[in-house]
């Protein structure tokens, strides 16, 4: 008995599933320059970095007669003053060892120290705080510690400050470089003589840096609520102003508009006159939506805004009007678009083309009134008894005369309506052809 009749199993055997053949692998060379456990790492993938080329690299050749050794050689600094020999390794090609100044010796600066005489001294740096040996003895530290000035105050045997120490030495430089110059503008472009140390800015800069760097952590959260605070009302001033300034009809940048306007008020005569009064006001309105909209853009061209007011202010006019100024421009000599766009060639150039449209409009209201005059003067000297009267009098005599029916009688109206039309003045329309009569049998 075995465990296929415990188990109650049948005693033939199962199917024998044939095991499907797993394709092979393809075997992925390891490429030259990788060691074998970096490339188990990444498994064969490209890395993120790219990879230089061993082969691109240049080798520097070497020739099989060449012999490199190290040696421990000495050498001397030409920086120093003292010729302390030291030594270090050295890389010694066939037993040559390498001739020349010590390679990190370049690196050694210095600063050129400005030296004076006693007689330029006595003549130029005479100053009663500062004594000749407290002069000379600042010069040397500054020289020996190159310009640190912390440390030449530290060194300095009286109790100057930083700042009295650096006014010393510059001032002293100064005045020795614009008295060795053949002319002071020679040395006007030289940086001591161009921009002069200030002392009392110097100590209140260092006073602000101390007093920001002393601050607690509350006072800084303090200034940043106050810098926001701030922030947005000086925000809420600037939207307050640009809507207040949209809304008037003129701002001050356009003052000279309005006096333009006033002249021309003042100029208009009588009701009579064929300039209408709108389009003097127009270019107000228009110049003020104008700047009211360069305002809203923050940032812009002087020259866009040279054309949208010249635009602004010639609106109203017609398209022979702006031709003409256009052409007034050229006859006397001016660009129709300033080259330099300056705010002052831009503000008289406007200035310009509004004087020359006022200019053409008084001249456009002096042809009115010199026609007007010539048709009076017609009217009362040339006129004879004979002649039939002109238009302007029969409507004077129209409002002169008494008014009377047009008929008596119910049965005159008809008759009024045609003695009116036989009778009234002829109509302005054009004259139509006439169509021909039909006449009758009894004709």
């Amino acid at each position: 008995m075995d465990a296929k009749d415990i188990l109650g199993l049948p005693k033939n055997a199962l199917p024998i599933q044939e095991k499907k053949s797993k394709p092979p692998k393809e075997s992925q060379r390891k490429p030259d320059g990788i060691s074998r456990e970096v490339y188990a790492l990444t498994g064969g993938l490209a890395p993120l970095m790219p990879a230089v080329d061993v082969n691109q690299l240049k080798r520097k050749a070497q020739s099989d007669n060449e012999k490199i050794t190290w040696q421990w050689l000495p050498f001397t600094n030409s920086a120093r003053n003292d010729s302390l020999q030291l030594y270090h390794w050295v890389r010694v090609v066939n037993g040559i060892p390498p001739t020349g100044d010590y390679s990190f010796a370049k690196y050694n600066k210095s600063v050129d120290v400005i030296k004076y005489t006693d007689e330029e001294y006595e003549k130029y740096l005479t100053d009663p705080a500062w004594t000749k040996e407290e002069t000379d003895q600042l010069f040397d530290l500054c020289e020996r510690f190159d310009l640190r000035f912390v440390v030449v105050a530290d060194r300095f045997p009286s109790s100057k400050t930083v700042e009295e120490l650096k006014d010393r030495y510059y001032s002293v430089s100064r005045a020795i470089l614009i008295a060795r110059a053949p002319s002071p503008g020679d040395v006007a472009a030289h940086p001591l003589v161009k921009e002069p140390y200030n002392a009392s800015q110097d100590t209140e800069r260092k006073r602000a840096l101390n007093l920001l760097l002393s601050h607690t952590k509350q006072q800084e959260r303090k200034d940043v609520e106050v810098l926001a605070q701030a922030k947005k009302i000086s925000e809420a001033r600037k939207a307050t102003k640009a809507s207040e300034e949209s809304e008037l009809p003129v701002v001050s940048d356009i003052g000279s508009l309005g006096a333009d306007k006033a002249t021309a008020d003042t100029i208009n005569p009588s009701t009579n006159s064929q300039i209408p009064s709108s389009s003097i006001t127009a270019p107000v309105s228009e110049t003020a939506s104008v700047m009211a909209s360069l305002r809203m853009l923050r940032v812009y061209l002087r020259s866009y805004a040279l054309e949208q007011m010249v635009q602004a202010a010639s609106s109203s006019a017609g398209l022979r009007t702006i031709k003409r100024v256009e052409q007034t421009l050229q006859d006397l000599g001016v660009n129709l678009k300033p080259k330099v766009p300056t705010k002052a060639v831009c503000a008289e150039h406007l200035e310009l083309r509004k004087e020359i449209l006022t200019l053409l409009n008084l001249q456009k209201q002096l042809q009115y009134k010199e026609a007007e005059g010539s048709s009076f003067r017609e009217g009362s000297y040339t006129e004879t008894p004979g002649t039939p009267p002109k238009q302007q009098s029969l409507r004077a005599a129209d409002l002169d005369r008494t008014f009377t029916p047009d008929s008596l009688s119910i049965g005159g109206e008809r008759f009024g309506k045609r003695e009116q039309k036989r009778k009234g003045p002829a109509p302005s329309s054009p004259a139509q052809s006439k169509r021909p009569r039909k006449y009758k049998a009894s004709d």
